[in-house]
């Protein structure tokens, strides 16, 4: 991999899960992968309409925080997160050019929001990534994916 893309905004925003392309959980449409993972983390369904329904993913992921998590959250969460990802670039075929047309680039969820899981946080000190980046692991892997069905 000979650069990284480290910021989703910009020419960069369709990697973003805030991006507005509506996929497909559980037989209801959310606006954005945002909206979907976020009621994905309970089995109530008054609290995943809610969700649903907001404007913003940032209403979506303030309301998700607030949320008793289902028991298997934590072994089910980067599955899920997977399968919206992979619905994402596959259900729009043009964002699936876009994201084959970042080639080799090693994706990264760059964040100031100390996202260590899902992303990564800049340490001055060090000069470098620190964090697990599985949002952008999960990026690649998919974009993988779309290199060997080409």
């Amino acid at each position: 991999m000979d650069h990284e893309i480290a910021d989703f905004r910009g020419d960069y925003d369709f990697l973003s899960n805030f991006y507005a392309a509506p996929v497909e959980m559980e037989g209801a449409e959310y606006l954005t992968i945002e909206h979907a993972f976020q009621a994905a983390k309970t089995h109530d369904f008054a609290q995943r309409r809610a969700i649903r329904i907001v404007q913003t993913p940032s209403a979506a992921k303030r309301m998700g925080r607030k949320l008793k998590r289902r028991d298997d959250w934590f072994d089910v969460s980067l599955h899920i997160m997977e399968s919206l990802v992979r619905q994402k670039f596959t259900r729009y075929p043009e964002l699936g050019e876009k994201l084959l047309a970042t080639g080799d680039a090693m994706l990264i969820e760059g964040n100031n929001w100390n996202d260590r899981f899902y992303g990564v946080v800049w340490n001055t000190h060090a000069g470098e990534w620190v964090g697990e980046n599985h949002l952008g692991r999960i990026l690649m892997k998919v974009r993988a994916e779309l290199q060997a069905a080409k």
